[in-house]
């Protein structure tokens, strides 16, 4: 059965409302297949069904159901490897640099979704930085399903075969039963939390590294620009901003500079753009 219009408009004014994902026509087949498990689990007999409840009686619970299956949870291993890349190639040699007598780095991965990104920036500081240095890394996400899935970071086969070396399976996963497991003294150095991107962010200490990637494709002009303005207070004076392929900041947020990082391109506050760097676009 084809969503209604009606059903869709609620959906897409309930998702906008509490994500500021923007839902556009053409989308009704998706949310009607993203939806049909969430109705199942709740004992409605249809997705129109379930709707029409929630919208008679109205509950918090069911709403976060739908924000949460209507979010891309779309992952893997080192995903678009290039930043991973720039970041052992680029970034790293330089904060290693700056941060000498601190030896502590912090990162955010800021859309996790079940966390492979998170633990795969992980696995690239274990592996890149010098004996003697720290690293924190925080995970974040809308969906409260995804961060109870990064936490567990627990992985199917199918999983882990998604962008992971052989070599790094073995070395950062135990095997539980036909599952894989993040190993302790990987798991340790990251949390994960739930947060909405749209709304005020908690305090926290700022970040050397930002991983906000293929997020704002989600998202209207203004909300990119609410994004990008509140990342920007959380991202240290020197730190790096990495966006996904189709996404920038250019004509958004001019406090921005986009500059060359290996094959790639990470973005930068323009008063921490050193002199001799290049820019790009």
């Amino acid at each position: 059965m084809t969503l209604s219009q009606a059903d869709f408009e609620f959906v897409s004014q309930l998702v906008k409302r509490e994500a500021a994902i923007v839902l556009a026509p053409g989308k009704e087949y998706l949310v009607e297949a993203r939806l049909i498990p969430v109705a199942r689990q709740v004992g409605a007999a249809s997705v129109a069904e379930f709707i029409g409840n929630l919208q008679r009686k109205p509950n918090s619970a069911d709403q976060r159901r739908i924000v949460d299956a209507l979010t891309t949870n779309e992952t893997s291993w080192f995903r678009d490897r290039e930043p991973f890349t720039a970041l052992t190639d680029v970034v790293l040699p330089e904060l290693v640099k700056s941060r000498g007598s601190a030896r502590q780095l912090r990162l955010w991965s800021a859309a996790s979704s079940s966390g492979q990104e998170a633990y795969s920036l992980a696995i690239t500081l274990q592996e890149a930085l010098p004996a003697g240095w720290n690293y924190e890394i925080m995970g974040s996400d809308i969906s409260t399903e995804m961060v109870k899935r990064a936490e567990a970071a627990e992985y199917s086969q199918v999983e882990v075969n998604r962008g992971l070396p052989a070599a790094q399976l073995v070395q950062y996963f135990e095997r539980v039963g036909a599952h894989w497991r993040i190993a302790p003294h990987l798991r340790r150095n990251v949390t994960f939390k739930h947060m909405n991107l749209v709304a005020p962010l908690p305090p926290m200490q700022p970040f050397d590294v930002i991983f906000l990637r293929n997020v704002l494709i989600y998202f209207d002009v203004a909300t990119k620009k609410s994004v990008l303005r509140n990342v920007a207070r959380l991202l240290r004076p020197d730190g790096w901003l990495f966006l996904g392929a189709a996404e920038t900041t250019i004509g958004i947020d001019d406090n921005y500079e986009r500059v060359a990082a290996g094959r790639t391109s990470a973005y930068r506050v323009r008063s921490a753009v050193p002199a001799g760097a290049v820019r790009k676009g």
